[in-house]
């Protein structure tokens, strides 16, 4: 599925993740502009839209209706200063989200050519689920994966068996 062309193991284990919690008759909001998982979610049958690119931290009408019944989020809060508001804001009553851990052997993201590419937070599990918490939902499942690269090195050895990401499903507290 999806050989070649994605990030294949990180797409195939969110999708399979994603696929446990949400229906494909639920309509989804997806954090960020449509990418590439964007259209694997829709290839898959799912309703999908996409935020138009603004700034999350201060614009967060977009996750405050109740057109939507899902809300996504694959690798965005790392990218906020405060991804709080837009989790409190949200009337979505599902969320399926990951978030980078950080590691200890790496250092945060920080693109040279674009300012807006870069992370303001990598996750511990613990912090996120506070965030989360904090916000109103309630975690009903949890996973970590690792992510190896086709690097020869220290660190690209570490990634083999350290996890990477974070993945979560929540609902909505009552």
């Amino acid at each position: 599925m999806y050989e070649g062309k994605f990030p294949k193991k990180r797409y195939k284990h969110t999708l399979q993740f994603l696929k446990e919690h949400v229906t494909i008759n639920q309509t989804i909001l997806d954090l960020g502009v449509p990418n590439p998982f964007t259209e694997i979610m829709k290839a898959e049958g799912y309703s999908v839209k996409n935020t138009q690119g603004e700034d999350l931290d201060l614009i967060t009408h977009c996750v405050q209706n109740d057109d939507f019944d899902v809300l996504t989020a694959f690798e965005i809060f790392e990218h906020l200063v405060s991804p709080f508001n837009i989790l409190n804001d949200c009337k979505a009553t599902k969320l399926v989200a990951s978030v980078p851990l950080k590691l200890w052997f790496a250092s945060a993201y920080k693109s040279e050519t674009d300012d807006w590419d870069r992370h303001y937070h990598e996750f511990e599990d613990w912090q996120f689920d506070w965030l989360l918490e904090k916000a109103g939902w309630i975690i009903k499942k949890r996973e970590k994966f690792t992510h190896p690269v086709k690097k020869i090195g220290f660190r690209p050895i570490l990634r083999r068996f350290t996890p990477r990401y974070y993945l979560v499903y929540a609902e909505r507290a009552k």
